[in-house]
């Protein structure tokens, strides 16, 4: 009797430990299934009115649509965007925290000693946006081209201020790369974003500034600003009228951007493919090219998420020697 009682009971313990497998793991299937059921953050690692935050909320507008729940941007702006990495890096992987970024080899490389390992703790989805920054100055400064822009820097060295959009940013990147290909000196000043050092600018406080394309557009086309050249070799088709560093007189300079969508390490492939999917398919739409194309910035997505990680693989080492190249350091 007792054996058969405890023989019973080994039984049903035993089931009892496959049902509760077979529940918690169909709970998982199921909510990954029925992903999305909620807002999804994206968290943007710049400030409010430059590049990033404005293919963030175009990206953020249209992914809403196609995957049927609201996606709200959240600026974490600061460190070169290493604090927006670090909070989608420690956020539960469930894909409803995500990010939007430049390549995390450029934030690798201005903080080597940083305790968060990009590659380790973060999944890449997809990239989003590619484009040249405009090298723009106060309409009233002597130097009317780049080529004159030059030739006046050279002979008043750190006479020229230059509105860098924050330490570490991609425009204080390219700006000095410049510098150290042009062989000029800049007094730069640090500002919290580009639109700050935009108004710099155009009030002359500062004269000269490396600025993402969404942030000095509308003040090119109305006079407040003026455009010597974008930072690529050659002209952009998305920035027309602007001539490329190579075609106004600087060899060798070429400094672009780019960015693209990561979500926390640990998220189910499953959702992964599904933010992947509906990406391609929000940002593939004529209207979303349009806007991006408004702003100097061409639509350039993934394949797949393993082809934007051996892409970023690939651009790592030139991304790390562009840094090094520049003497951009973190203060």
């Amino acid at each position: 009797m007792q054996q058969g009682l405890k023989k019973s009971f080994c039984i049903n313990f035993q089931q009892i430990i496959v049902l509760t497998f077979l529940f918690i793991f169909g709970s998982c299937c199921i909510a990954q299934n029925q992903f999305p059921d909620r807002p999804i953050r994206l968290i943007v690692g710049y400030p409010p009115g430059g590049a990033a935050d404005f293919v963030a909320r175009v990206t953020a507008d249209q992914l809403s649509k196609e995957i049927g729940v609201s996606v709200i941007v959240d600026n974490k702006p600061g460190a070169g965007g290493a604090i927006a990495a670090d909070l989608t890096a420690k956020s539960t992987p469930d894909g409803y925290t995500i990010s939007m970024s430049g390549p995390h080899a450029q934030i690798k490389a201005l903080y080597p000693k940083m305790a968060l390992d990009l590659e380790k703790d973060s999944v890449p989805i997809t990239n989003l946006a590619t484009g040249a920054m405009i090298i723009c100055t106060n309409p009233q400064v002597p130097y009317k081209n780049l080529k004159e822009l030059i030739t006046y820097a050279k002979s008043n060295p750190d006479k020229i201020f230059n509105a860098a959009s924050g330490n570490g940013s991609t425009p204080h990147l390219a700006s000095a790369l410049f510098s150290s290909i042009a062989n000029v000196k800049f007094s730069t000043i640090q500002f919290k974003g580009g639109g700050p050092a935009a108004l710099s600018t155009i009030s002359g406080d500062t004269q000269i500034m490396f600025a993402t394309p969404p942030t000095v557009m509308g003040f090119i086309k109305n006079g407040s600003l003026k455009a010597l050249a974008v930072t690529s070799a050659k002209s952009s088709p998305a920035i027309p009228g602007i001539p490329g560093a190579l075609e106004s007189g600087l060899a060798g300079y070429n400094a672009t951007f780019s960015y693209g969508l990561y979500a926390p390490i640990g998220t189910p492939n499953e959702i992964i493919q599904k933010i992947f999917q509906a990406s391609q398919k929000a940002m593939a739409l004529s209207s979303v090219k349009e806007k991006l194309a408004s702003q100097g910035m061409d639509v350039t997505l993934s394949k797949s998420p393993e082809q934007f990680m051996a892409q970023l693989k690939t651009e790592a080492p030139l991304l790390m020697e562009a840094v090094k190249i520049s003497g951009a350091k973190i203060e």
